[in-house]
Formats: C-alpha cells, sequence, structure tokens
C-alpha cells in the first residue's frame, strides 16, 4: 500500500488573527490612531474584533469580485489596516500585493503593470495624491476604503458590498504564490518579490523560537505594514499571545506617552527609528524601562543606539536581537546583544547563521569560497527564498547560483562562522575599507549626531553628510577631533534628516544622496565644501 505523503507546511496571514483569538481569547490591541476601514471602533479593540474585521472585509471582496489566486494591490495611507486588509485578501485565496504609501505615482504606475491588471485597493487621498496621474485602467478594479467621490467610473467603495456574507477560509498549495512584496528600492525600481505558504513558514519557526523567552510579554511594534517581516513577527506574537500597540507615528512625542502607558517588555521598530527613540530613553514615563527584547531588522544598527536602548530598560537582563537579511530570504543572520557586550561588539559584526534554516557564506569573484578574514560578497542559502521577482524573472535567475542567493553585500567570516557587514556593493567607495565602520566610529564619539551617512562626491572623495539633533550647528572643532584619526573625507555636509531620501522602511536611499548633491538638489543647512 502507497504510504499517504504528508502536506508541505505553510504560513497563511488570512488565518492567524482568527487562530490567535480561538486560542488566547480577546487580548487587547492598541492602535495609536483609528482604522480607516472602521474608523468608528476607535483604538482600543482586540483578538476577536480585528479577527472580525479581516473577515467582514474577506466577505466584501470576495462580493466585489475577487477570486483565488488574483492580484490584489494594496496601496492606501499608512495605517494599520493595510495589514488587516491583507489578511483579508488572503483569507480568500487571492495574493495580496503591498506596495508602500511612500512610493511616488510613477513607481506605482510600473509596479501595477508588472502585476498583470491587478484589483487595487486604496483610498481617496492616495487617488487624489500620488495616484492623480496614473491610468486606473492597470487595474482591472479599484475598491476604496472610504467614499471617493468624482473618481473614475469603475471605483467602488468597500462599504457599498458592507454585511456581505463571511466566506469559508481558502487555502492555496504552500508552494504557490501567497503574498507579493517589493524590495527597498534603494537602487532604483523595486522589484515584486513573490512569497509563497511554504516559505514563509521556514521563517516563521525559527523566529517562534527566537520569541520564545518572552512569549506572551506585551509587545510594541512600530514598522512598515507592506514589509513581510512585520507579519512574521505578528505571527510570533499572536501564537504567543501578547498585547500589542501597533503605531503608525513613530514621533517620540507621540510614541513616548503610549509607550509610557503600555510599559511593553517587547519593542520592534526600524534602525532609524531607533536612533530616534534614542530620546526615549531619559523621557518623563521611562517609556522603555520595562523593554525584555528590542529587535531590529531592515537594515544594521549603530552600536551607541544598542547602548542607550539597553540602559533605558531596568528588567533585570535586556537584549536586542538583529536580524540580517532580505525581502527575498527572510533572516538569514542572527545575533543576541546583551548589556555586557554593547559596548565592546563591533557593530560590523551581524551574528551567525539560524541552525538547521539558513546558511551563509563570503566568496570571490570566482565564486570561491573566501578565507576567514578575507572579504567577498555574501551569499545565503535558505529554505525561505521567495519564488521569484514578478515581471522579473531574469533578475532573479541572476542572483541564484545552485541554490546560494547573492545578498548584494559585502563582508567577510570569521573561524567561527560569524559574519561582518562591510558595505553594499554598490556603496563601495574606493578611498574607505567600509563607509559603514566609519558611520559607527563617528556616532558613538558625537552624541548630537542623529545620523552620519558617507557618500561618494563627484570627485569620488568620501563627502560625509550629517544630521544633528534638533538641527543644531555641528561645532567643527569636535568634528575635527572626531575623525583626526579617520580616512581623509571631504567637510561634513549639514542636513535635516527628513531630507534625507528613505524608504518605506527609513533605509537611506544612498546612490539617490549621491546624484542631488552632485547636481546640487540636496536640501542642506550648509553647502557642501571642498578639502577638510
Amino acid at each position: 500500500m502507497l504510504r499517504q505523503l504528508m502536506p508541505e507546511h505553510g504560513f497563511y496571514i488570512g488565518l492567524m488573527f482568527r487562530e490567535a483569538a480561538a486560542r488566547h481569547g480577546n487580548v487587547p490591541v492598541t492602535l495609536d490612531r483609528p482604522l480607516d476601514i472602521a474608523p468608528d471602533a476607535g483604538t482600543e479593540l482586540g483578538y476577536a474584533e480585528l479577527a472580525d474585521l479581516v473577515d467582514d472585509m474577506a466577505g466584501r471582496l470576495w462580493a466585489a469580485g475577487v477570486r483565488p489566486s488574483e492580484h490584489v494591490a494594496i496601496h492606501k495611507t499608512d495605517n494599520v489596516d493595510i495589514a488587516l486588509l491583507a489578511c483579508a485578501v488572503s483569507r480568500i485565496g487571492a495574493v495580496p500585493a503591498l506596495l508602500s504609501p511612500s512610493l511616488d505615482g510613477s513607481v506605482t504606475g510600473v509596479l501595477l503593470d508588472r502585476l498583470h491588471a491587478p484589483w487595487l485597493i486604496t483610498d481617496h487621498a492616495t487617488l487624489k495624491g500620488a495616484l492623480s496621474g496614473l491610468d486606473t485602467g492597470l487595474a482591472r478594479g479599484v475598491l476604496t476604503v472610504d467614499d471617493a467621490p468624482d473618481t473614475p467610473g469603475h471605483t467602488v467603495a468597500l462599504a457599498t458590498y458592507e454585511g456581505a456574507p463571511r466566506r469559508p477560509a481558502v487555502r492555496l498549495h504552500p508552494k504557490e504564490p501567497s503574498l507579493i512584496t517589493h524590495s527597498s528600492g534603494t537602487t532604483g525600481i523595486p522589484k515584486l518579490a513573490v512569497h509563497c505558504p511554504y516559505a514563509m513558514w521556514n521563517r516563521l519557526v525559527p523566529q517562534k523560537a527566537l520569541g520564545r523567552s518572552t512569549r506572551g510579554e506585551p509587545a510594541a511594534l512600530h514598522m512598515s505594514y507592506v514589509h513581510s517581516r512585520f507579519y512574521h513577527l505578528l505571527g510570533v506574537l499572536l501564537h504567543f499571545g501578547s498585547p500589542l500597540l501597533l503605531l503608525v507615528d513613530p514621533d517620540p512625542a507621540h510614541a513616548g506617552p503610549l509607550l509610557a502607558a503600555h510599559r511593553p517588555g517587547i519593542v520592534e521598530t526600524h534602525p532609524n527609528t531607533f536612533v530616534l527613540w534614542e530620546d526615549l530613553a531619559t523621557a518623563p514615563g521611562a517609556p522603555l524601562s520595562n523593554v525584555r527584547a528590542y529587535g531590529s531588522t531592515f537594515d544594521a544598527i549603530h552600536p551607541r543606539t544598542v547602548r542607550r536602548l539597553l540602559g533605558a530598560s531596568r528588567r533585570r537582563a535586556p537584549h536586542l536581537v538583529q536580524l540580517y537579511g532580505q525581502s527575498e530570504t527572510g533572516p538569514v543572520v542572527f545575533r543576541r546583544h546583551g548589556r555586557g557586550d554593547a559596548g565592546r561588539a563591533s557593530g560590523r559584526r551581524v551574528g551567525n547563521a539560524i541552525p538547521g534554516f539558513t546558511r551563509i557564506r563570503v566568496v570571490d569573484e570566482r565564486g570561491r569560497k573566501c578565507p576567514p578574514g578575507t572579504p567577498g560578497a555574501i551569499e545565503a542559502r535558505t529554505r525561505g527564498r521567495i519564488l521569484t521577482y514578478l515581471g522579473a524573472p531574469e533578475l532573479y535567475a541572476r542572483q541564484v547560483d545552485r541554490g546560494w542567493w547573492r545578498m548584494g553585500d559585502m563582508g567577510y567570516q570569521d573561524r567561527w562562522g560569524g559574519l561582518y557587514l562591510i558595505d553594499r556593493e554598490v556603496d563601495q567607495i574606493p578611498a574607505l575599507d567600509s563607509n559603514l565602520e566609519i558611520e559607527d566610529t563617528l556616532l558613538s564619539r558625537l552624541g548630537e549626531l542623529r545620523e552620519v551617512v558617507i557618500v561618494a562626491g563627484p570627485d569620488e572623495r568620501p563627502v560625509p553628510l550629517v544630521c544633528t539633533r534638533g538641527d543644531e550647528p555641528l561645532e567643527d572643532g569636535r568634528w575635527q577631533r572626531a575623525t583626526a584619526d579617520l580616512p581623509g573625507m571631504s567637510a561634513p555636509v549639514h542636513c535635516r534628516f527628513q531630507d534625507l531620501p528613505r524608504t518605506g522602511t527609513w533605509k537611506i536611499k544612498r546612490l539617490e544622496i549621491a546624484r542631488l548633491l552632485a547636481c546640487g538638489e540636496l536640501p542642506t543647512l550648509s553647502p557642501a565644501r571642498a578639502g577638510g
């Protein structure tokens, strides 16, 4: 008799709120602004209410005509309901394609074209703003989360389908496309990354293992709701029954009182937001005093920031988990920082591969593995890798070599397998061994810096762009002393942090900064100067 094959594992985001409500009951969820899909529901909800909203939206989408395996682009004003809509789309077996609210209309148009006439869920503000010049004929139908007068004829408000019957959940095959996100776009038009339930499950399981020590702790998140990392972290927190505080606005004046009131034990946000939240270490109400675990991904985090965050906690042994990876791979390397090593450890060491789930190597120009300590290109092997780039399969194939994925970063490994990050391949400057290492050094030496970014100037000479707290002038003498033993650079260019081009996850667009600097279009508080 033939043995029945075991089904493949899969992580289905459309089911996670309902499963969490059944497992834990109506655990509280606090928002910092009402949902656009349910403005009257307020900001104090729970697992069960959010599960009901997902089911309700799924029924409305089905009534509108959305069917399994169809692409549904979600591009609207930033809010937590982006995630709820993604879960609703997934619940009926359609494929949510999450487009960052920060994308401009021309980029959105390219991505919608690659999605081959998807449904589009948006709102009035986005239609009249970023999408105002877009041909909505790129979408088979436009559904708005609010009433949108004076819009094209095939635009329908989801409120039209209020009261639609609930639909049973649809599970796609674990290796079929189930979610589409996009890359950061730091080097051009973002690529559409196609995820499947099997790959997402292989990312979720090790993250559950990492989160087991803090299971059930109240959690506060300020993250991109269009990034796959948010859904995996949410899957972990829902599995363990954590009360949630979900933030849209990261301004310390706004987030600080909410964090102080909810006293989270888990906090995760973007590395550049953590730099902003350094000010909360000594803020009224001690908003970070109960944190047991911080989570950091998307980008490198500065050692100074790690020290201040851990120093703000009054817990006995707080730690920060740093994950290194990409949208295309999920986390492939992790590292745990504690108070004991936060002041000594290299900020360039991002950690080790995840045992049983990922492998990592550094190779030379011919694809041969580099000896310990020798720089090269970083490659990863993981079962969490995406299926393809939608509309650009040749770009995907170019980054895979016999199962190894080219990460696009330069680094090296020590003899114990620890990975050290040097720079993005496209961001390297010949005059410097590592832009990132020098940036870490400057941030550690100059507490008044909010951020420092080093790019190549028009003559290939390194140009440091500095952002200070409160945009206060940077004292020239302090800069000279801080850089005396560093490689030669041009004089610093003083900028406002909000004027630096960034992605939806607050990554700095270095190539765009270099371009704007070269043509004199970068807003500055002081002009770029030669020499130094």
